[in-house]
């Protein structure tokens, strides 16, 4: 299984720089994980730098993959990460969703960078 977070997800739609190197971890949309949260987020920017249109085609795009949504077990995960590693909310939650469902999380976040499970893609 494997989480890509919404950087990754937003390269792959709009054909950034690292689209082919998050492209290669979303060929099998049945082996990833989009918590509820990754949605909102590509959502939200690419109707912003985009259209409507755009954003929803991405949404649909994502549900092809397994929705994991915000639970308590995952709140508190991630309020724990929070504390322990410094993490935003978002951040936390991306990760203590991969960690909770044994995951591998694909980003380039910097503030998740060298943390287990976690693969580091620099951006350009």
């Amino acid at each position: 299984m494997i989480l890509v977070d919404s950087f990754g997800w937003i390269e792959f739609f709009t054909d950034g720089p690292l689209a082919g190197e998050y492209a290669k971890y979303l060929q099998r949309p049945s082996e990833v994980i989009v918590p509820t949260i990754v949605l909102y987020e590509v959502y939200k920017k690419i109707k912003n730098e985009k259209s409507e249109e755009a954003a929803l085609i991405a949404v649909a795009t994502m549900q092809n993959a397994q929705v994991v949504p915000l639970t308590e077990e995952i709140s508190l995960s991630a309020a724990d990460a929070s504390l322990s590693h410094k993490l935003a909310m978002a951040d936390a939650i991306v990760y203590a969703s991969a960690i909770q469902q044994g995951a591998g999380l694909v980003t380039s976040d910097k503030d998740l960078k060298g943390l287990p499970h976690v693969t580091y893609f620099p951006k350009p």
